[in-house]
């Protein structure tokens, strides 16, 4: 199975794509509307998003890819995130000057950075594509944040381990499938879906209060706005529920208040 990911090989994207589809041939996408784009063009088979992570929040522009692509979420897996210091091998800590992450992966850092004052964090692309950048220039001031497999992956060097500011951190990927193609599985317990709702007085709650009745656990919200209309709002919501039945029921209670509801996917929650 080809299933594209958003970054380079050794990123925690492959790592997580590796652990869902053992097996599957990675195919490296540099911007996530490519992931999709091969997705929904046949050019692969499944593609492992992240959507969430515990320390920096939603990943905002998946939500919106998932609305305007014909996919659908098969399954979750949460993979804890461990960031490293990596470095050319031989190079010294003192020899930094810059390292280069994704923004995220900086963000995460905040400690190291203030304790290494002469150390510049500089954003980059992808976690993994730092130590691929890092290798090729040969510079030997230049770090990458990033995991062990990617160091593993380019031949470089762990300096330090784990050298993210909380070690409760994780990232919720999704696996996504076109939704012809999409069989859900009969066991799911967790429905994911985007709705809009009218614009009047109490609409949101109204359709907050259905899912209620319905005895749907609302595990997450997020709200993003509609892109060339000015504050007006999708809801993204995650639920817990009891039957692919009770999906359909909270579905349909939803389309009493809202404007749009689209099922973004049924699966089995993961906990692990």
């Amino acid at each position: 199975m080809k299933v594209a990911i958003q970054g380079e090989p050794g990123s925690f994207s492959h790592e997580a794509a590796m652990r869902m589809v053992p097996g599957a041939e990675i195919v490296p996408c540099s911007v996530s509307a490519e992931v999709f784009a091969a997705l929904t063009g046949g050019a692969v088979d499944a593609a492992v998003i992240p959507i969430e992570n515990s320390l920096a929040g939603s990943v905002l522009e998946h939500f919106d890819l998932l609305l305007d692509n014909d996919v659908k979420v098969l399954s979750e897996m949460p993979l804890r995130i461990r960031h490293n210091l990596i470095a050319a091998p031989g190079v010294k800590i003192g020899e930094l000057e810059r390292v280069l992450s994704h923004p995220v992966a900086l963000a995460q850092c905040r400690k190291f950075f203030s304790a290494h004052a002469g150390v510049k964090a500089s954003g980059f692309y992808d976690t993994a594509g730092s130590v691929k950048h890092i290798m090729e220039t040969a510079d030997r001031k230049l770090g990458a944040i990033a995991s062990d497999a990617a160091a593993r992956y380019y031949g470089a060097a762990v300096l330090l381990s784990g050298i993210e500011d909380n070690p409760a951190n994780f990232t919720r990927f999704f696996l996504v499938k076109r939704a012809a193609e999409a069989i859900s599985d009969l066991d799911s317990n967790k429905v994911s879906l985007a709705f809009s709702v009218e614009n009047r007085p109490g609409s949101l709650v109204a359709a907050l209060n259905e899912l209620s009745e319905l005895g749907t656990n609302l595990t997450k919200i997020e709200s993003r706005p509609v892109q060339g209309k000015p504050w007006q709002y999708i809801f993204y919501v995650d639920c817990q529920v009891g039957s692919n039945a009770e999906a359909g029921a909270a579905i349909e209670a939803l389309g009493k208040h809202c404007a749009m509801v689209k099922e973004l996917g049924r699966y089995r929650e993961n906990r692990d």
